[in-house]
């Protein structure tokens, strides 16, 4: 069993920055990929951002490419996601996820080839 926490979401103006971060415990990371998926009240959850193990392969969903970086830290057992030029359309709880759909090789943009799950952090943009 992999717990995921999350941290760092909170209240930001239209142009600012948040960072993210998703700290594991329980069994071995080893392997996992990592994901940041989000759900705005109403809608249905989305995927944002994945990384592979290794940290060498990433994937953007393409409302958030160029403004959003995913990135890992093995020693630490954690996942950021910094977010840069926030906009009112990416207020939404924020849930880091992990995945052992391609161990070691690659990250995967469908929920459904998560394993485990964090609780969720709130990010709201105001305008």
């Amino acid at each position: 069993q992999v717990q995921l926490v999350e941290s760092g979401g909170g209240l930001v103006q239209a142009g600012g920055s948040l960072r993210l971060s998703c700290a594991a415990s329980g069994r071995t990371f080893t392997g996992y990929a990592m994901g940041w998926f989000r759900q705005a009240p109403g809608k249905e959850r989305e995927f944002v951002a994945t990384i592979s193990w290794s940290g060498g392969s990433t994937y953007y969903a393409d409302s958030v490419k160029g403004r959003f970086t995913i990135s890992r830290d093995n020693a630490k057992n954690t996942v950021y996601l910094q977010m840069n030029s926030l906009k009112p359309e990416d207020t939404a709880v924020y849930y880091c996820a992990a995945s052992l759909r391609f161990p070691y090789y690659s990250g995967t943009y469908d929920s459904g080839d998560y394993n485990y799950w964090g609780q969720g952090t709130q990010v709201t943009v105001s305008s």
